[in-house]
């Protein structure tokens, strides 16, 4: 059976809620035939990837896909790349701002996720929920995660493929922020259930157009 490893971070920047770990904890066991783990892991730079490499270690899982929360975005984004540096416009969970430092200094200057991310979006439009491809994690955390564990897949556990998936506000987290955008939890987790099923069923990406101009 396969086995597909999904984290999602704590709450973090003062609030008491992310909805990746919230829409994580909510998943099935079982996507499409494969074993789904769920991981909660620390919004905190280079902690979370020891997390997660003791995770793969621990469970030996084929793919590795992470959710992060993306405030301010309105559908369900999956990243292409992730990038070798961290600028962190605010402090991680234990204080640390890092700028302008890369996130493995023998690493090379991108990553491309190694999921197939065009039949991911393709899915989740077709249960009716917006989504799209980014080209961009950030410089926080979540693009922290995203290059690192392409980094731990391509050096230390070959063969392993990895992703990751940006997801709106919760409703309550916007309930005094006006015209901020959010989704219902409901429907981030059949999202990315349907990313799941996407990734069991995909060895290779389809050939769609994903792309943006800006």
């Amino acid at each position: 059976m396969m086995k597909i490893l999904v984290t999602g971070f704590d709450p973090f920047g003062g609030a008491t809620i992310n909805p990746a770990i919230e829409t994580v904890k909510r998943l099935p066991d079982i996507v499409a035939g494969a074993e789904i783990i769920k991981l909660e892991i620390p919004t905190v730079c280079h902690k979370s990837l020891r997390v997660i490499d003791e995770a793969i270690a621990k469970y030996d899982p084929d793919v590795i896909l992470s959710i992060g929360q993306a405030g301010g975005r309105s559908d369900i984004t999956v990243e292409r790349i992730g990038i070798n540096v961290d600028d962190c416009r605010i402090p991680d969970n234990e204080g640390n701002q890092i700028i302008d430092e890369p996130v493995y200094a023998d690493g090379p200057a991108a990553y491309f996720v190694t999921v197939p991310i065009k039949a991911m979006v393709k899915r989740i439009q077709e249960r009716g929920i917006p989504a799209s491809v980014s080209n961009t994690a950030g410089t926080f955390v979540c693009n922290h995660v995203t290059y690192g564990v392409c980094h731990l897949t391509a050096v230390k556990y070959p063969g392993k493929r990895s992703g990751f998936i940006h997801i709106p506000y919760l409703p309550q987290q916007v309930i005094d922020l006006k015209d901020m955008p959010s989704m219902a939890q409901e429907l981030m987790v059949e999202a990315i259930t349907a990313a799941l099923e996407a990734i069991v069923e995909n060895n290779e990406d389809i050939k769609v157009t994903g792309g943006a101009t800006h």
